[in-house]
C-alpha cells in the first residue's frame, strides 16, 4: 500500500502563500510611506502658498520653492482673469493674451498626468528636458488658469489618490489668485 505524505506538500503550499502575502504586505507599505510623502509635500506646498502677501510673491513660491517641495524638476503656471493674464517660470513672470490661458485651460481636465517627448510650452526654455508632467487646471470664481509640474525623468503616472491630491493643490491656488490683483 502506497503512502501519500499531505503534510509537506501542505506546509509548502503554506510557505508559498505566506511569501506572496509577506511581498504584497510590502508593497502596501511601500505605497503607504509613498503616499504619506506625497500628502505631506502637498501640504508643505499649500503652506508655502498661504504665506504669500500677492500674485507675485506667489509665483515666486510657484516656480521657485515648489520644486524643491513637490520633488518635481520644474512648476510652471499661468492665470487669466477680468481680461488679463500672465505666466511664470523660473524665468520670471510674462504678461500674456488671456485667450492664450483660455485656451490652454480649455484643452485640460481637472488633473492630467503624461509622458511626453517635450514639455508643455509654459515651461519655457526648461520644456525641452521635461519628459513627464502633470497639468493642474485651476477654476476661480473669476479667473482661470493652470499649474503644470515636470519631470526630466518619465515616471510611473499614479492613479487618482495622486490625482486628487493634485486637484487639492489647484483649488488652494484658485482661492488664493483670486484674492489679488494680476501682478
Amino acid at each position: 500500500m502506497q503512502r501519500i505524505d499531505f503534510e509537506a506538500s501542505a506546509v509548502a503550499t503554506l510557505r508559498k502563500r505566506v511569501s506572496e502575502v509577506e511581498e504584497i504586505n510590502e508593497d502596501l507599505i511601500a505605497f503607504a510611506r509613498g503616499h504619506a510623502g506625497a500628502v505631506s509635500s502637498i501640504h508643505e506646498a499649500v503652506l508655502a502658498a498661504i504665506a504669500c502677501d500677492d500674485a507675485a510673491e506667489l509665483a515666486t513660491a510657484i516656480t521657485c520653492r515648489w520644486p524643491m517641495l513637490l520633488r518635481v524638476d520644474e512648476v510652471a503656471f499661468a492665470w487669466s482673469r477680468n481680461g488679463e493674464a500672465f505666466r511664470a517660470n523660473r524665468d520670471g513672470m510674462r504678461d500674456v493674451e488671456p485667450r492664450l490661458v483660455e485656451r490652454m485651460v480649455d484643452m485640460t481636465r481637472s488633473v492630467e498626468m503624461r509622458s511626453v517627448g517635450r514639455g508643455h510650452p509654459l515651461f519655457g526654455a526648461a520644456c525641452e528636458s521635461i519628459r513627464s508632467e502633470a497639468l493642474i487646471r485651476l477654476d476661480g470664481f473669476s479667473g482661470r488658469g493652470m499649474i503644470v509640474l515636470g519631470q526630466g525623468e518619465t515616471s510611473a503616472i499614479e492613479g487618482r489618490h495622486g490625482a486628487r491630491l493634485l486637484r487639492f493643490l489647484g483649488q488652494a491656488v484658485s482661492h488664493m489668485l483670486e484674492r489679488w490683483p494680476a501682478p
